[in-house]
């Protein structure tokens, strides 16, 4: 009798922890092994206040009735991961990928492409993955839409060099997703004079939620080449300011002659890495936190030094507002 009765505790003690992941394409061991990932891996639990054992229980009783590689079972995961409000967080399958988009699509977006070809024009020079012109004011205009796209150190030169007899520069980077680190520190080293505590970073060393290693300090160097410290720089920033263009904005904030101007950023202050589910999918998460020289998050964005949002009866005239308080900005 005591055998049953310690057989029966012991099946009841199990039925209550979380499933054992296994290599089976079994629903509901997708979903323990996707929930176990992110509960040991995903480093935004504690700064976003998530209750990641509560949206366990509120998703599993619904996995039950589904089938493993289903699309209803896919589409219910991704219900799941998008709780975490976190546009790094993305579910892969051959058929569809899950994204959360609500960083920036619940907001205005302050910019308008139509709007920059105005005063672009057709007659703007292009260095790699960077616009730019002289705009009649000799205030230089510069757009970077990708931090994806590769900058050349000589095109750099030759742009601050183009720009030499300018009051200043507007570099706008609205609508500017992300991409390469190296990228950001490239073009903000032509901003500083001095070696500059940038950003810290944090690594997930253990399966608790607040499990970090120490704050690790990253810098960037003034480039040995030609520098922009002399004169104004204005950034221009939206919503659609994300990833490596949020670390950029909370780099160049520090330049004493940077200011940047417009709507919040995005954010997107987490490293992203990947995993693999048992079926298949794939499942990439935050997993390092980064933090402004202030050691403050930068997941949820940065605010401009001056808020300026784009006028609808601005639009109407092919006019950028957030464009104009630049020149003016940088005129005055």
């Amino acid at each position: 009798m005591k055998r049953i009765a310690l057989f029966l505790l012991l099946m009841i003690g199990l039925q209550s922890c979380r499933q054992e992941v296994d290599t089976s394409t079994d629903s509901r061991v997708v979903f323990e092994s996707l929930w176990k990932i992110l509960d040991e891996k995903y480093c935004f639990f504690e700064a976003k206040n998530v209750d990641w054992d509560e949206i366990h229980d509120k998703y599993a009783y619904r996995v039950d009735t589904t089938k493993a590689n289903s699309v209803q079972l896919f589409n219910l995961l991704g219900e799941m991961i998008c709780e975490l409000k976190d546009g790094h967080v993305n579910l892969y399958a051959a058929h569809n990928v899950v994204r959360y988009w609500k960083w920036f699509e619940d907001y205005a977006p302050n910019f308008n492409p139509n709007l920059e070809k105005n005063y672009l024009g057709t007659d703007y020079l292009i260095s790699s993955g960077l616009n730019y012109k002289m705009l009649n004011d000799k205030v230089g205009y510069i757009t970077y839409r990708s931090f994806a796209s590769s900058i050349s150190d000589a095109g750099l030169d030759y742009i601050f060099d183009y720009f030499r007899d300018s009051p200043g520069i507007i570099i706008d980077i609205r609508d500017n997703s992300g991409g390469n680190l190296s990228n950001v520190d490239k073009l903000a080293s032509r901003f500083t004079d001095e070696k500059i505590t940038s950003t810290y970073i944090r690594h997930k060393i253990g399966p608790k939620h607040d499990e970090f290693s120490d704050f690790y300090p990253m810098y960037v160097s003034p480039s040995p080449r030609h520098r922009y410290t002399a004169k104004k720089v204005v950034i221009l920033t939206n919503r659609t300011c994300y990833s490596a263009t949020n670390t950029f904005v909370s780099t160049m904030r520090l330049m004493p002659n940077v200011t940047i101007m417009g709507d919040r950023t995005g954010g997107g202050g987490g490293f992203p890495i990947s995993s693999s589910l048992p079926n298949g999918w794939n499942v990439r998460f935050s997993s390092c936190p980064t933090y402004n020289s202030a050691f403050e998050h930068i997941e949820e964005g940065i605010e401009p030094d001056i808020t300026v949002y784009l006028d609808e009866f601005d639009e109407i005239k092919g006019i950028d507002t957030i464009i104009e308080a630049a020149r003016s900005f940088i005129k005055k």
